[in-house]
């Protein structure tokens, strides 16, 4: 790890915000004109290009040799879990604002907690326990408005089924990286799962599509694309310059990101982008989503700093 650069840190890990926060918006146009599977297969074959030529430079290619039956296995699940959670998330903005989207994105973090307590025998925490109750709250103020189209199961709730699907379906991707951590960094990883991924939309995109796009769509794809490198480098960049803990603070501000610049992206261009159709009520419930998430990633310190001082 370098020294520690914590203005580098914070402005890394900013950037990540900014890219995981605009990705919704700007996948919205282009799921007007393309296909899902078709919109993931090209930011994952860029993706994979990218982190080729950083593997390659760096002289820290994977060894394919070096790859046990066991290492294939958790590699077939990562595959599986990322590309469902690609797919799924698109699909799911077919039905529903960016910023609905991003709301239930920490799902995954309190599963990935459940399944670490479960597998790796770790302990659930009081502020994780905590921060999943808040959360909860958070999500049914959110959807106070919304709470009809669950019991009639519209295109809305539909939407909502598959944002949450994709946010559980990460956790193979999730558990799966954690565990070949131990004979790969990060980087080889994701190399190996991109490169899987892209085999498995290959046959079901449409090319074509790409051929049809307007200007503005094709400009909002070519940011997508860039936008997985851009956001994955980025973020591993803070964790490298900055602590961990105040990396984690930033990331549940993300959803904070995607209201922010769902309002913007609309008033600039409404023909385009989704309204956001946020209330007081619905931006309170957004608040207490990222507070939750927040206080279930550090809320630890707080209370141990609060036990030290009694």
């Amino acid at each position: 790890m370098q020294k520690q650069q914590p203005l580098a840190g914070f402005l890394f890990a900013l950037l990540a915000v900014l890219m995981w926060g605009t990705l919704p918006i700007a996948l919205q146009p282009i799921l007007k004109e393309m296909n899902a599977q078709t919109i993931v297969w090209f930011r994952f074959i860029v993706a994979m290009i990218g982190v080729f030529f950083m593997l390659f430079f760096a002289k820290k290619l994977p060894k394919v040799t070096a790859l046990t039956r066991k290492d294939l296995t958790l590699l077939i699940i990562g595959i599986l879990g990322l590309s469902g959670n690609f797919f799924l998330f698109n699909v799911a903005l077919r039905y529903i604002p960016a910023t609905a989207s991003q709301v239930i994105s920490p799902l995954s973090s309190f599963a990935m907690i459940l399944c670490g307590a479960f597998l790796f025998k770790e302990t659930i925490r009081l502020n994780q326990k905590l921060g999943f109750i808040v959360v909860i709250i958070g999500l049914i103020l959110f959807f106070h408005n919304r709470l009809a189209d669950f019991s009639q199961m519209n295109g809305y709730a539909f939407g909502i089924l598959c944002g949450a699907l994709a946010s559980f379906i990460w956790i193979g991707y999730g558990l799966s990286q954690r565990i070949l951590l131990e004979r790969f960094n990060s980087v080889q990883i994701l190399f190996m799962i991109y490169i899987g991924c892209s085999l498995v939309f290959t046959p079901l995109a449409d090319f074509s599509q790409a051929v049809n796009l307007s200007p503005f769509t094709a400009i909002c794809l070519v940011y997508c694309c860039l936008n997985t490198i851009i956001a994955y480098g980025s973020y591993a960049e803070a964790l490298n310059r900055w602590d961990v803990s105040k990396v984690s603070i930033m990331m549940p501000l993300i959803p904070i990101a995607t209201m922010i610049f769902s309002e913007m992206a609309y008033f600039w261009k409404p023909e385009s982008f989704t309204p956001p159709d946020l209330s007081l009520l619905t931006v309170l419930g957004a608040c207490l989503v990222v507070f939750g998430a927040l206080f279930s990633a550090v809320g630890h310190k707080l209370l141990h700093r609060r036990r030290v001082k009694k």
